[in-house]
């Protein structure tokens, strides 16, 4: 079989202006942030409410889907290197209409995702500081938002280093947590009372694989990425390799400080055990984690979500402005400020929580595609100029993922969201179509 070039770029050229400052260690930061958010310091409570003590074969249970899913966008990215991450991978794979639909998709899940943590995060900091004014929280939303985009603006480089920093800022407390928290561990506290059936095992990681998504979207610069060929796939292993012995270990530490009172603590669950092991300095040391988190979750989606309106932009879906690059900065300067815009009016709106279903649904279902576009570009034989990651397994690990996926929907997703998604579908088939017949004209 014949060897067909990777895309680097999109069909408008605009990515040949952007400057490939992503290596290894920006693109793990930059994954790892935008999975961790603030699911890390509330997911151990609900884990332990569904099967106590035995959560933790729920998340080795993510750890292998999750695992099956990485394989697949390691190989994907060693081989399509343009702009848009997933959408660039099914536009090669599948050709226009798929690689519309998964743009859209991620578009749509990332910018309500990044109104949610805008207000998230201002709640927060405003749960710390004392403050019940009002007005206090769009104030805090706005500065937040504005001062992520500038950065973004600033150059990829700078951006880059805001999620390295605000992902160390994250990390030191969890890692103290499991660390020194170890220490106040009960082993009473870990010891199972009875084996859980397979079926709550498996119900129970259908809802926290949820806080494993992300990196759909953490792809997204990679027209941006230095070497991808070697880079996304040590990238994405480091980070969710990272991720899995995170959330582990965590989960592990506070229920052995907690025990049983951990499946009521819904709320703040790791600040509850930090004090409860070390006093109320430690509850609120871990409270400014949690705000540290989502400010580097957004701060990640700031520099991600914007490169699908870029691609989007590129290849004439939306607006041809939204693929502009500035002249100096050599970022998509148009398309981050739209992308913040929208996520901060629907974070300030509270509209994102009646369509926020459609995020988990969509998310999965640009993993499925990209399980695909993953089998098919190597059967194609796509490559770059490297020498490509290779799937051990061949087809298997695709086939695989595609079946734990599936079997998560169908565990976890109600018939609404079906139909809303089938809803978002159809708009973006129409939206598709009207641009098909403006280009055929």
């Amino acid at each position: 079989m014949g060897t067909t070039p990777g895309s680097t770029q999109g069909p408008g050229g605009s990515d040949t202006q952007l400057v490939r400052e992503l290596g290894v260690r920006q693109l793990a930061a930059l994954i790892f942030n935008y999975i961790v958010g603030a699911g890390i310091f509330v997911l151990p409570a609900l884990a332990a409410s569904r099967i106590g003590p035995a959560a933790v074969l729920a998340y080795l249970v993510c750890a292998v889907i999750v695992g099956l899913m990485v394989l697949c966008f390691a190989d994907a990215g060693s081989r399509v290197a343009a702009t848009g991450g997933p959408y660039a991978y099914a536009e090669a794979a599948f050709g226009s209409y798929v690689a519309f639909l998964v743009g859209a998709l991620n578009l749509l899940s990332g910018v309500l995702a990044a109104g949610a943590v805008s207000g998230l995060f201002a709640s927060s900091v405003l749960t710390l500081l004392g403050v019940t004014a009002p007005a206090a929280r769009p104030l805090v939303m706005i500065a937040v938002v504005v001062a992520a985009a500038a950065v973004n603006i600033r150059g990829v480089k700078g951006g880059a280093r805001l999620v390295e920093a605000a992902t160390l800022v994250k990390l030191v407390p969890l890692v103290a947590f499991v660390l020194i928290g170890a220490f106040a561990v009960r082993a009473p506290n870990l010891a199972w009372p009875e084996t859980p059936p397979a079926s709550g095992v498996f119900a129970t990681a259908g809802l926290i694989i949820l806080a494993f998504l992300g990196i759909e979207s953490a792809l997204q610069p990679s027209g941006e990425v230095r070497n991808p060929e070697r880079t996304v796939p040590r990238a994405a292993l480091l980070a969710m390799s990272g991720v899995v012995v995170l959330y582990v270990s965590v989960q592990l530490v506070s229920q052995g400080i907690l025990g049983a009172a951990l499946a009521g603590e819904g709320v703040t669950p790791l600040a509850t055990a930090a004090g409860a092991a070390f006093g109320p300095v430690a509850r609120t040391i871990m409270l400014a984690a949690a705000a540290a988190s989502m400010f580097g979750n957004l701060c990640g989606a700031i520099l991600a979500g914007p490169r699908s309106l870029f691609a989007l932009g590129r290849d004439g879906f939306l607006p041809r402005a939204l693929a502009s690059v500035h002249p100096a900065r050599h970022t998509p300067h148009v398309a981050i400020v739209v992308y913040a815009l929208v996520g901060l009016a629907l974070g300030l709106s509270g509209t994102f929580e009646q369509i926020a279903i459609l995020v988990n649904l969509s998310s999965l279902s640009v993993y499925i595609v990209v399980a695909l576009a993953a089998w098919r570009l190597r059967a194609l034989n796509v490559r770059l100029e490297g020498e490509p990651f290779k799937l051990p397994g061949g087809p298997l690990v695709p086939l695989l993922a595609c079946a734990a996926i599936g079997a998560v929907i169908v565990a976890t997703v109600s018939r609404a969201e079906v139909v809303a998604l089938a809803l978002a579908v159809a708009v973006a088939t129409a939206i598709f179509a009207a641009r098909s017949l403006r280009t055929s004209r």
